[in-house]
């Protein structure tokens, strides 16, 4: 088996590729983020993608309606190109902009969801972020093995963030971009992403840090004392890690982070202009504009965790061998309008309820 996953295209290959050796039935699953859309289906390597910008017309208070026409194409169209089977059952997950469209109104997005699956075949239905959570531990525990040392990993998407362990976790719709538009919000009054937040004086990051810190109340509750974390997301791997790095004139390639150190690149990185963080640490200009909301991100993540260095491994982790493999979602996939009825009147928790109660 191992052989078989170091020739396959990527890890989460291999995870699709181990499903179906386990047994798995046929089944196709779209995983539906705010950046996107990736198909996968059980015992097959191939993954394809499509790119979709959700969280741009959620943030400007549009909606998603826009978003519809490349979403049906995307559901239609991904199978036939990744060389899927026809007569597998189809079950597209939405995860961080699809919960913030159900959170705004569910009853709208039930009747849209009951479009999506009349034009494009597909029973979509919205994951709640603890059962995301789930999903991104094991799933974290297979790529990584024994390199996962820590009791949770830290993922930071653009609309949402998790930090998930095999019992516990803790998620929010406050990733990398949403988090960004806060501090544009707060400190510069703009609305357009990304805004240029630096240079940023003491004042205003003691401001960011208590915004922050008022809306993370959930970790001490979600999560138990003494959690520590592995970060396995780009805003990390590629934005905070190689910061600390260039700071402090490290390697490339860490493997922790100590609070300390992160605390002192926050305070660094904030007084620089734009244009020199980005001379410095050689990042394109646009990308760079979301580094110090990400550094102060990270930094509240870790505090409010406790204070434990923070593991760094990269990985491609996906929502598709959590979805492949969950019995609950594909029961609605076979009720799936039983589903958007406990939509309207439940919002997200509908996922959980019973699908064995739906009347025939």
């Amino acid at each position: 088996m191992n052989r078989l996953c170091r020739q396959l295209a990527g890890l989460a290959s291999c995870l699709l590729a181990t499903l179906a050796m386990a047994g798995e039935p046929c089944r196709i699953a779209f995983d539906m983020g705010s950046s996107g859309i990736r198909a996968g289906q059980s015992g097959h390597p191939e993954i394809r993608r499509a790119d979709i910008d959700y969280l741009t017309p959620l943030s400007a208070g549009r909606g998603l309606a826009e978003t519809f026409p490349p979403t049906i194409a995307a559901l239609r169209d991904l199978p036939a190109s990744g060389g899927f089977a026809t007569d597998c059952p189809r079950l597209g997950g939405g995860f961080s902009a699809w919960r913030i469209a159900a959170s705004e109104d569910r009853r709208q997005l039930a009747s849209d969801l009951a479009a999506i699956r009349q034009a494009s075949g597909v029973a979509v239905i919205v994951i709640p972020q603890r059962q995301e959570g789930a999903y991104g531990y094991q799933g974290a525990q297979q790529l990584l093995g024994d390199r996962l040392t820590t009791s949770h990993i830290l993922d930071i998407g653009g609309g949402s963030l998790q930090i998930a362990g095999n019992s516990h976790s803790f998620g929010a719709l406050f990733g990398q971009k949403l988090w960004h538009r806060e501090l544009c919000k707060a400190l510069r009054n703009a609305t357009e992403l990304p805004c240029q937040l630096q240079p940023m004086s003491r004042a205003e990051v003691d401001s960011a840090r208590r915004l922050l810190r008022s809306r993370l109340p959930g970790i001490a509750r979600d999560l138990p004392q003494g959690a520590t974390m592995t970060a396995i997301s780009r805003p990390v791997t590629r934005g905070v890690a190689p910061a600390v790095a260039n700071l402090f004139n490290l390697p490339a390639g860490l493997s922790e982070i100590s609070p300390t150190r992160l605390r002192a690149t926050v305070d660094t990185v904030a007084s620089l202009s734009l244009d020199d963080m980005a001379e410095r640490l050689g990042s394109e200009r646009k990308h760079a504009a979301y580094l110090i909301s990400d550094l102060l991100l990270v930094e509240g993540l870790v505090e409010t965790t406790g204070g434990h260095d923070l593991r760094i491994a990269e990985i491609d982790l996906t929502n598709l061998p959590g979805l492949l493999a969950d019995d609950r979602g594909y029961q609605w996939v076979a009720r799936h309008d039983c589903y958007l009825q406990r939509l309207r009147k439940l919002g997200i928790g509908a996922y959980f309820s019973d699908a064995a109660t739906c009347r025939p």
